[in-house]
């Protein structure tokens, strides 16, 4: 149930987006076209166990930076009827959705699920060590994103605002405008402007905030340490921590939607079809079978 007094802005500048791919730490989960979930690596906490899903028309997954330490994950899924399913790592109530009405768009973070609400405002479960889950005030929100300590909510007005972990200034973002798109990494935060540029704030030890020359940008992806962008042609810009080679995506073509997590890259293509590279250690990149992966706005 879409609220109908944000309509025109989100048919403007394609509000409320629907992740049909998504990437956590150590997994990858796609949306298939006929609304069930499918989804490759690591099981541990049995965060790939959607196989019972229906109706779902986004998905999103835990995501944490890579410590030998981390590494548990959870994945959410939007269901037509705007209520929320979990599975997964469940130690902070991350997954303790159910009760959930109302949501048009949903991310999750390390330990911690957040809900956009038709009435724009934001609703959040899960560790609050940091007050990342602080989201109570917020309204007139439009998108959300979640980094493994910051959250990021996306203004009607084209505004930022943000909580939680400020330790390298990755919230300080009160002063963007123009943002269509907002993306979080373990230290950083990336907007994606209506011109098609892209800024960036928080770490740049391995210079994943070096987007300030990226043009043509339809949409951006943000790994622990590593930024993506979808070029407006189909092709991709990468910059930030490449040693598992995640950002080795130059050569991809016909992308219509990304998803980044710790250390890998993943790519719808425009036939349904997924790509992926980067850290490969649990599977998470074997998604070369996949077929009939929902399309972006469709």
């Amino acid at each position: 149930m879409e609220g109908e007094w944000l309509g025109q802005a989100a048919l403007k500048v394609k509000r409320w987006p629907k992740d049909t791919i998504a990437a956590g730490r150590r997994h990858t989960v796609g949306l298939k076209s006929d609304g069930t979930v499918t989804a490759v690596g690591d099981n541990k906490y049995g965060q790939c166990d959607v196989s019972g899903w229906r109706d779902i028309v986004a998905v999103v997954a835990g995501n944490v930076h890579m410590a030998t330490n981390t590494g548990n994950a959870h994945t959410i899924g939007l269901k037509s009827d705007s209520t929320v399913a979990a599975v997964g790592w469940n130690k902070h109530d991350q997954c303790d959705v159910n009760d959930w009405r109302y949501i048009v768009a949903v991310a999750a973070g390390w330990r911690r699920t957040i809900g956009l609400k038709s009435d724009g405002t934001v609703i959040a479960v899960g560790r609050n060590n940091e007050g990342e889950c602080n989201v109570s005030g917020w309204y007139d929100i439009v998108a959300v994103a979640a980094g493994d300590w910051h959250t990021i909510g996306l203004k009607l007005d084209g505004t930022v605002t943000a909580v939680g972990n400020n330790r390298y200034r990755q919230c300080n973002v009160s002063g963007w405008c123009d943002i269509v798109a907002v993306a979080a990494g373990y230290l950083h935060t990336i907007g994606l402007k209506s011109d098609g540029t892209v800024t960036a704030i928080g770490l740049n030890k391995h210079d994943q905030c070096d987007v300030s020359g990226w043009r043509g940008i339809v949409a951006i992806a943000v790994g622990s340490n590593h930024t993506i962008g979808l070029k407006s042609d189909g092709t991709l810009a990468a910059v930030g921590w490449n040693e598992y080679g995640q950002c080795n995506v130059r050569d991809w073509r016909d992308i219509v939607a990304i998803a980044a997590g710790c250390a890998h890259t993943v790519g719808l293509k425009s036939d349904g079809t997924v790509v992926a590279v980067g850290d490969n250690e649990y599977g998470q990149c074997d998604v070369s079978g996949w077929r009939g992966i929902q399309l972006p706005g469709k």
